[in-house]
């Protein structure tokens, strides 16, 4: 009795699996095509971009020495993408790791609440430098890896907090000069060097912090906090935009909005709004600001 049920249950299996193939076919072809439009979408406007685009055509190369029967050639790129793997390994390693956090924090309900809670540090630390007219320069990371900027500060890979914040950029401070990179909450390097704007349409007023501020986030999405060393006013640069003399409250509310994190119902002023910046015609930076916003 048993032998029969269980061969009545096989065929039944066999006979679904044969009815459902083209099923399985066809959700097996829309699961790698989500994946693959998944991996443009993360890749897009990144150094892996152009990485990406590097390896298809080394692919293609190989193809085509294939078929026109090119030894040399075929044998060289042959080997070299025999490693394939270990290569992308290699040269996406941050952007996976990116990537891997990225998917971890769809199911860490903690990971928004970490993320609030540096938002937090750093408006606190910005009003403490604001109070002391202390000069500062913050970009906290967002899609964009900013690893090559990491590379040329010191690295951190510390919990973000308002005293550590305050004491990198205290004058005495070896590291003050220069920007500290948030990514993930956390400060991953101090002292980075950040491109100047070449705009022309950057006021002349502007000092160095502004103008690196602004160049990293055309170049990125990144968002820069500037502090103004010679009148203690917080700035915001985000898309190559610059919002000067911020209180407390309203950079708390840019933050949380630009990060996703901001309460339904908020209400956020017009100069940061995105979705309204975009549907606007782009002024020029520091329009309708006084030269000594901008110190």
């Amino acid at each position: 009795m048993i032998e029969f049920v269980y061969a009545w249950l096989q065929d039944l299996w066999e006979n679904l699996a044969d009815n459902f193939h083209p099923f399985w076919d066809t959700l097996d072809i829309l699961l790698v095509a989500c994946a693959v439009y998944w991996l443009l979408i993360l890749i897009r406007g990144t150094r892996a971009q152009h990485m990406t685009l590097g390896l298809l055509i080394l692919v293609f190369a190989w193809v085509l020495s294939e078929n026109l029967e090119l030894a040399t050639l075929g044998f060289l790129l042959d080997n070299f993408l025999s490693w394939g793997v270990l290569i992308v390994i290699v040269i996406f390693q941050a952007d996976i790791r990116r990537a891997l956090t990225r998917v971890g924090r769809g199911f860490l309900q903690g990971a928004p609440r970490q993320e609030a809670q540096a938002i937090e540090e750093v408006v606190r630390a910005c009003r403490a430098l604001e109070q002391r007219r202390v000069g500062a320069l913050i970009v906290l990371e967002r899609d964009i890896s900013l690893e090559e900027h990491l590379e040329l500060g010191t690295p951190i890979d510390a919990e973000l907090t308002r005293d550590l914040l305050i004491a990198l950029f205290l004058p005495y401070s070896p590291l003050h000069d220069g920007a500290v990179i948030v990514r993930e909450s956390r400060v991953a390097a101090a002292g980075c060097i950040l491109p100047l704007t070449l705009g022309s349409h950057v006021p002349a007023a502007l000092g160095t912090r502004h103008r690196a501020a602004l160049g990293i986030t055309e170049e990125t999405d990144a968002v820069a906090i500037v502090i103004s060393e010679e009148t203690g006013k917080i700035s915001l640069c985000v898309g190559s935009d610059l919002v000067a003399d911020l209180d407390g409250p309203r950079l708390r509310q840019a933050l949380l909005h630009l990060t996703g994190h901001i309460q339904a119902g908020a209400e956020i002023p017009d100069e940061l709004d995105t979705k309204k910046a975009e549907a606007a015609p782009a002024a020029p930076v520091g329009t309708e600001l006084g030269r000594a916003d901008l110190q």
